[in-house]
């Protein structure tokens, strides 16, 4: 399900016109088309990149509202309030590249060791453990290709020893993506 997906494309445009609306204290102006096309309650993850590097990525792993929401809504929180990265500037926008992932529902794989062969590349993998949780998106494989590698990764991302994968609830969705060329 992670592939590149034209269906998405417009709402690229949106995150961006939200971005840059936010430098002018403009209202963004989505148009019915867009709220209808995108209507589905549908979470997503909106990523920005520049020169390759991670800026900013902020989501959601639950559908919650429309998916055009959660869009806008996670633009601008990627953009200004993650809070690994200073707000993005007005002068670096023109740099920044904009990803989407639009998730799946996420679904229940069981107890890390118990469920580790489960477990492939295509997936997003979500870690909860002791109250805590983290996710990573599957476009993470790419920097991190070892299987127990991205576990322990995604255990000290949630705050707890590299091993906490081990014995913690691990569920999984997978993502239809789509980025700036």
């Amino acid at each position: 399900m992670e592939k590149q997906n034209k269906k998405y494309k417009e709402l690229l445009r949106l995150a961006r016109q939200t971005i840059e609306s936010k430098f002018h204290g403009d209202e963004v102006k989505i148009s019915d088309e867009i709220k209808k096309k995108f209507s589905k309650k549908q979470a997503c993850f909106v990523t920005l990149t520049e020169d390759k590097m991670l800026r900013g990525c902020i989501g959601s792993l639950e559908p919650r509202q429309e998916l055009w929401k959660d869009v806008v809504e996670n633009a601008v929180h990627a953009a200004f309030h993650d809070y690994r990265f200073m707000p993005v500037s007005e002068s670096e926008i023109k740099k920044i590249k904009i990803e989407i992932s639009v998730l799946s529902i996420p679904k229940k794989l069981g107890i890390g060791e118990e469920v580790f062969d489960k477990i492939n590349k295509k997936m997003g993998i979500i870690l909860e453990k002791s109250g805590r949780s983290s996710t990573f998106l599957p476009q993470v494989w790419e920097q991190i290709n070892d299987k127990k590698e991205f576990l322990e990764e995604l255990s000290m991302k949630a705050g707890l020893n590299k091993d906490a994968w081990e014995t913690a609830e691990l569920s999984f969705y997978e993502v239809e993506k789509v980025e700036e060329d």
